[in-house]
């Protein structure tokens, strides 16, 4: 008995989780026009777990001004995804500093993305 419950345990520590690591957290769009367009950027992770990592939603900042994308299907261990930002500069001008939010099924179940620039024009 005893020796099912320690296998048991075993397998129950063994199954670990999801890991989100991404190359970078931030990003510059240095000067951009606000007649210029739209400008993305994409933010590149791996999942360092050892479960399939899944991307369950990704905020837009609380604003109309951003576009976020990410990848749908699950990533396996050792595998990439992205999640991508778009940002419309049109009605804006001056520095800007904003953020999304990713929520997964990661250990770490929120990261925070921040991105920033200067707008001309």
């Amino acid at each position: 008995m005893a020796a099912l419950a320690a296998l048991t345990c075993g397998v129950i520590y063994a199954k670990g989780a999801a890991e989100i690591q991404f190359q970078t957290t931030s990003h510059d769009f240095g000067r951009i026009s606000a007649s210029g367009g739209k400008v993305s950027y994409k933010y590149t992770f791996t999942n360092t777990g050892n479960e399939a990592l899944v991307i369950i939603n990704v905020t837009n900042g609380g604003c109309g001004c951003t576009t976020p994308g990410f990848t749908r299907e699950p990533i396996e261990p050792g595998k990439k995804g992205y999640v991508s930002v778009t940002f419309d500069p049109a009605r804006f001008k001056g520095e800007f500093n904003r953020s999304i939010t990713v929520s997964s099924n990661a250990k770490k179940s929120k990261t925070r993305l921040k991105f920033s620039g200067y707008i001309t024009d």
